[in-house]
């Protein structure tokens, strides 16, 4: 993957810190990822020690410091390569480390099998609970930032088109990133076709103002919610008491109406049982779901369009699945996904400063870790 960050670099085995850099960065990562008898799709296998086994941990076996023509070179080469010339840009959510949005992201390109040029955006998030407020300015910081980014992506030559994916908090950059890139131009750059917020972390009358504010045509709009996420039951409080987007019934007015008037698609996960305490990262760790994703990439189609019977595939393939209903805007769909939350943050915690540790231990040999550089 490429990686475009406006985190600070620092000197150092964390190479990447929760702190804001006013120079963007760059930088190409692999990451080997256990083999299929080793690992449970959906899930990250962090090393138990350092530097961790390709058999049975995901590692990273390369990182390079790009410039920024050094990442638009790269980018230009490799999306030409791409079926359909395709690419997945990627926004992770609330306190996230730079090395859980890495692996996360290879997770989701890895089990979707999607063929897609992946772009990480990382934006700085101190990877911390109490860093909420933090955070949440980080993603007014980096709004140009990722707008400059999706730019020079949508006017390459060699592209075909984009999507975006956003998780939580990363939906605010997201949707201002778009709504000032609709101000400056009339719309939203023709070539980025869909959009997918996966429990926006978003207040329900802002979502309906930056709607009105992208213009037409606009991309294809996904949205994942769950009634049962804790985490943006607390954001509720914090915010006045205004529903977060990702927390709505998309049956009850007046989001129903609303959704058909901007013909957003939805996907209800609220039945979705994971072990995921917070409910709140319910749309990349099932198979099911990140698979159907990358198929709809695969397709040129919308995760949501009932031509292709995505729903029905879904609900096939998931061992509890509720009922489909159709609306006007697209398919709702009930039915089981999961993926990585906030809350994992804890269970990834104690691994971090080992990771940090393995990148200085493994310099001399050539090898680097997770850690890299983003855009501005």
């Amino acid at each position: 993957m490429v990686v475009a960050t406006v985190r600070e670099r620092v000197d150092g085995p964390d190479i990447f810190s929760g702190e804001r850099a006013r120079t963007p960065s760059y930088a190409e990562i692999e990451v080997s990822i256990p083999p299929d008898s080793a690992r449970q799709p959906g899930d990250v296998q962090w090393p138990r020690s350092v530097p961790g086994n390709p058999a049975t941990d995901f590692v990273t076996t390369k990182l390079d410091d790009l410039t920024q023509d050094q990442a638009i070179t790269w980018f230009h080469e490799r999306v030409r390569r791409t079926p359909g010339r395709q690419a997945l840009v990627f926004v992770h959510g609330y306190n996230q480390r730079f090395d859980d949005a890495v692996f996360r992201f290879a997770q989701i390109i890895h089990d979707s099998n999607a063929p897609v040029t992946p772009v990480l955006f990382t934006w700085p998030s101190r990877g911390s609970l109490l860093a909420y407020g933090y955070d949440r300015e980080s993603t007014s910081f980096s709004r140009d930032s990722l707008e400059r980014l999706l730019t020079f992506m949508a006017k390459d030559p060699n592209v075909g088109e984009i999507s975006i994916l956003a998780h939580s908090m990363g939906n605010v950059v997201t949707l201002e990133a778009l709504r000032q890139m609709a101000i400056r131009n009339g719309r939203i750059l023709p070539k980025i076709k869909y959009v997918m917020l996966a429990a926006p972390d978003v207040d329900v009358d802002v979502f309906y103002t930056v709607l009105g504010e992208l213009g037409q045509p606009r991309p294809a709009f996904t949205l994942f919610v769950s009634q049962d996420d804790k985490a943006l039951a607390v954001s509720k409080r914090v915010w006045g008491n205004i529903p977060r987007v990702g927390q709505i019934d998309p049956e009850q007015e007046p989001f129903r109406s609303e959704f058909e008037r901007y013909n957003i698609n939805v996907i209800d996960l609220t039945k979705l049982r994971t072990d995921d305490a917070l409910n709140h990262g319910k749309f990349a760790a099932s198979p099911q779901v990140v698979q159907a994703i990358g198929a709809r990439l695969a397709q040129g189609q919308t995760m949501t369009d009932a031509r292709v019977g995505v729903g029905e595939r879904i609900i096939s393939l998931t061992s509890d699945a509720a009922a489909t209903v159709g609306t006007a805007a697209g398919l709702v769909i009930a039915a089981p996904m999961a993926v990585v939350d906030e809350n994992t943050r804890e269970h990834y915690g104690q691994h971090v400063k080992q990771l940090g540790n393995s990148v200085a231990d493994t310099a001399d040999s050539g090898r680097s870790t997770v850690a890299v550089p983003a855009a501005r």
